[in-house]
């Protein structure tokens, strides 16, 4: 089967201003990028190589609502029409600020992620690369960390409420919790949702303990891995092969979603991991595996945070989309996305996996392997892989 890109120019307008860390460039870098390697495609779900493009609509009033209140949707709606006017819910001034057009770009996003799921539903497409998607903090009734609508509980929801009898693993991988899809599934035993990021006794949103297990029918079906700071591709692999891995393969889901948020790299300006691109490039590989593993290779990968936005985001996605196709991409970045950066005023760069990390001393590297191990027995211990 293929592998997809939900991508339009459209989806750019979701957009707080210049001043707002969360920058829609980062996706459109990344695409570029894909592009100017030659793994995208024009051609429609005939295309035999390359990510084929699938068309994108706004998510509709039912799939929103799946999710959110409808006085929420409302006050969306509103500021949209009139970002000046105060209308709660999260949204003004901080994290997630009112802009003209916020709801028809907000569901754009949840429409492109929703249509990603679709086209797996359908047997159309096997793999499907969202990268604007992976809004994770919105909640059913606010807005939160950058976040209007959920888009990947929308269309997980959606999904459930087409097949009731689908079971859906969530593996989110940015370095802030994932709390709006935990928030959404929490009760929900068809939802199994998976969150490793940094621990969030230092990090937004504050929660994300390895105690968050579900409640009622969904007890069991949340998992959460905190990471301490500094935490190292080595501490995720652990966490992934550990942990992740055994507790999905045990659940059995028929469809795997990936939040790939690119904000637990090292340089990140919000956050204090020590994930490197070559780092997330090996996480990739092992999430493509274990969706052929357990789901037929069903999966839909959406982005997510990212705010090392000009030279982080857009490497480490295009090794995503490299990573879907099963291909292994030459490390010379093409000269087109060079001439790009150079635009922006950035030096531009040669390589696509050079990324000299900080060196760690050696006595913090070894309170972070311990901290992450004795995460992952405590972990190991409450699902029975001990």
């Amino acid at each position: 089967m293929d592998t997809a890109l939900v991508y339009t120019p459209a989806l750019d307008s979701y957009d707080f201003g210049p001043g707002h860390p969360l920058r829609p460039e980062r996706v459109k870098l990344a695409v570029h990028l894909l592009s100017d390697y030659g793994l995208t495609s024009t051609r429609d779900h005939s295309a035999t190589s390359g990510l084929h493009p699938l068309p994108v609509t706004p998510a509709d009033a039912e799939s929103l609502l799946r999710v959110h209140d409808p006085a929420y949707v409302e006050a969306v709606m509103r500021a949209s029409v009139d970002p000046g006017i105060p209308v709660g819910h999260g949204i003004g001034p901080g994290d997630t600020p009112a802009f003209a057009g916020m709801h028809e770009a907000a569901a754009l996003i949840a429409g492109a992620s929703w249509a990603g799921m679709r086209s797996l539903l359908a047997g159309e497409a096997q793999r499907v690369l969202a990268p604007a998607g992976g809004l994770h903090h919105a909640h059913r009734d606010r807005a939160a960390g950058f976040c209007v609508y959920n888009d990947a509980a929308v269309a997980i929801a959606s999904a459930l409420a087409r097949d009731p009898h689908l079971r859906i693993a969530y593996i989110d991988i940015d370095a802030h919790h994932g709390d709006g899809v935990q928030e959404a599934f929490y009760a929900e035993p068809r939802v199994l949702t998976v969150s490793l990021h940094q621990d969030g006794r230092y990090l937004y949103p504050g929660t994300g303990s390895y105690r968050e297990r579900g409640v009622g029918s969904g007890t069991g079906t949340t998992l959460n891995v905190p990471l301490p700071p500094y935490a190292t591709p080595e501490c995720y692999l652990l966490a992934l092969d550990g942990v992740v891995a055994p507790a999905v393969r045990a659940y059995s889901p028929d469809i795997l979603v990936t939040q790939n948020g690119a904000d637990a790299h090292w340089s990140d300006p919000l956050t204090a991991l020590g994930m490197t691109i070559p780092g997330y490039e090996s996480i990739f590989a092992r999430l493509v595996s274990l969706a052929e593993e357990v789901t037929s290779g069903r999966m839909l990968a959406l982005g997510g945070g990212g705010y090392s936005w000009r030279t982080v985001v857009p490497r480490v996605w295009a090794l995503l989309g490299a990573s879907l196709l099963g291909v292994n991409l030459p490390d010379d970045l093409p000269h087109g996305w060079r001439t790009q950066l150079a635009h922006l005023g950035i030096e531009p760069l040669q390589s696509l996996r050079d990324d000299p990390a900080p060196s760690l001393d050696a006595d913090t590297r070894e309170l972070v392997l311990h901290d992450t191990s004795h995460v992952i027995d405590r972990l190991r211990a409450d699902l029975g892989l001990e």
